[in-house]
């Protein structure tokens, strides 16, 4: 058995087109790493930019570091928590913050307020 016998003979038309499959794995390859890798990330970059911007007093965060507490101030890199029953209080960096759990004063409080009168 030779190379060339499989899907892309390589002694097709004299030898011209051998270089198209590897041109076409390459290409193949690029745009599986965009679209699988490259893409998904910078959209997840820009929800974290997107959350990090919208950060208000009020919020309830949680840290990659684990730690759960709420906003007390904001500043431009900056912002102070408060955490646990003795209000001991934080600074730590806005990059730090992975999620927002409750937003303040936004559409979730209002649906959380009415379902505890109910």
């Amino acid at each position: 058995m030779e190379f060339g016998d499989g899907l892309f003979p390589l002694g097709a038309l004299g030898g011209e087109n051998s270089m198209i499959p590897t041109i076409i794995s390459v290409v193949l390859m690029i745009a599986i790493f965009y679209f699988g890798i490259m893409r998904p990330n910078k959209k997840k970059e820009k929800e974290a930019a997107e959350m990090m911007k919208n950060l208000t007093v009020g919020d309830v965060i949680n840290t990659y570091g684990g730690i759960v507490g709420k906003i007390v101030q904001v500043k431009a890199d900056v912002i102070i928590i408060e955490s646990s029953g003795m209000k001991t209080r934080l600074e730590i960096m806005k990059w730090a913050v992975k999620s927002v759990m409750k937003p303040s004063g936004r559409k979730a409080d209002k649906e959380d307020k009415a379902e505890d009168e109910e």
